[in-house]
């Protein structure tokens, strides 16, 4: 058994090779045959929102009007947001909500081959100055049921393209919360409210680094705060926010 082990390992491994050569690459969302692999279908792709300057200095949320750099909107003006800035390359609809559900609970994986581009561009202006990426973490016993947790994957295929150290368990969900869904911006704050910790492994090592926090939604920055909250606290010079999409209010 243990000389047959390595072969039928390498056996899966072609084979898996063999049928990405002969399968066709298909949309993410609409599974619709496209050119190669993480490409949206046309139909899909004029269906997301991208969001583009100008926008929110603070909070990445985009202006409906003319704005100067380094404007920030009149909600981080009353209530700053805990972290350094926050950046999503789509508005969260429909098609970016398909896109992200599939990715997150259907297991479509291949979807990060499409999420992972937008969140380079979005980022630009991070990548100058960032020491590390740090995904959002799920409880240990949602991670079960998932079986994968999707900002790790996320984060672990970004921090490729850009050539920056990831730290995929950097920190801790040492508590396990309902899901946000349909809470009110404050109840989602008092829901996350000490769920999150630092992973004692990296206890100052986080230093004045900057980092970027990866998730896949941002809706009222309440889990993103704190996490940023954690991550200053441990020393982090910055913690800049990237996620695939963000709600933005019609």
């Amino acid at each position: 058994m243990p000389e047959t082990a390595p072969q039928e390992h390498f056996l899966m491994k072609a084979a898996r090779h063999a049928a990405n050569l002969v399968l066709p690459a298909r949309c993410p969302v609409s599974g619709d045959i496209v050119e190669k692999q993480g490409m949206l279908s046309s139909s899909v792709w004029s269906e997301m929102e991208f969001i583009a300057a100008p926008y929110c200095h603070h909070c990445g949320i985009p202006f409906e009007y003319a704005a100067q750099p380094g404007e920030t909107c009149l909600a981080c003006r009353e209530r700053p947001p805990v972290y350094t800035s926050a950046r999503a390359p789509l508005k969260y609809n429909d098609a970016s909500s398909r896109l992200i559900m599939g990715f997150k609970h259907a297991d479509k994986m291949f979807a990060v081959k499409t999420i992972t581009p937008l969140l380079v561009k979005a980022g630009a202006d991070f990548w100058g100055d960032v020491g590390l990426i740090i995904p959002v973490p799920l409880h240990r016993w949602r991670l079960i049921s998932r079986r994968y947790n999707q900002a790790a994957v996320m984060a672990f295929d970004l921090a490729k393209a850009v050539n920056i150290p990831v730290l995929v368990d950097g920190l801790k969900r040492v508590r396990a919360t309902p899901s946000q869904g349909h809470k009110k911006a404050g109840e989602r704050r008092k829901n996350v409210k000490g769920a999150f910790a630092l992973n004692p492994v990296y206890e100052g090592k986080l230093r004045d680094k900057r980092i970027v926090l990866v998730d896949d939604v941002l809706t009222t920055g309440a889990t993103a705060d704190e996490c940023a909250d954690v991550l200053l606290q441990a020393g982090a010079a910055a913690v800049h926010v990237l996620a695939v999409a963000r709600a933005v209010k019609s």
